[in-house]
């Protein structure tokens, strides 16, 4: 089960953790090249990985002495239907002030 909207958000409040979701973002990665990419101490990496793998945001798969990680979609998915109101609101707030500014211009 997926941890609630809330708990991913929080998780990714972080923006370390940000980051090693861009970098997995096209496929998996080992811990070396995300420590080379974010310039970071690989005790501090995986740390970070951790917190992920706890979320749900990550898996990892072990292929001989190298630990890859990779992303797991479900729970953004989730936390994308839990914003889709908000960015209706949004939206709604950006076509109204779209109309004003062409009205402005008229």
């Amino acid at each position: 089960m997926a941890p609630p909207a809330s708990d991913v958000i929080e998780v990714l409040a972080e923006p370390n953790r940000r980051r090693i979701l861009d970098l997995l973002k096209d496929g998996e990665r080992p811990v070396g090249e995300l420590v080379d990419e974010l310039g970071l101490a690989q005790p501090t990496v995986s740390k970070h990985l951790r917190t992920l793998r706890d979320a749900g945001l990550v898996e990892v798969r072990v292929d001989a002495q190298r630990r890859l990680y990779r992303i797991r979609p479900e729970p953004l998915a989730e936390l994308d239907a839990w914003l889709a109101p908000f960015r209706r609101l949004w939206s709604a707030s950006l076509d109204r002030l779209e109309r004003h500014l062409e009205e402005g211009t008229s």
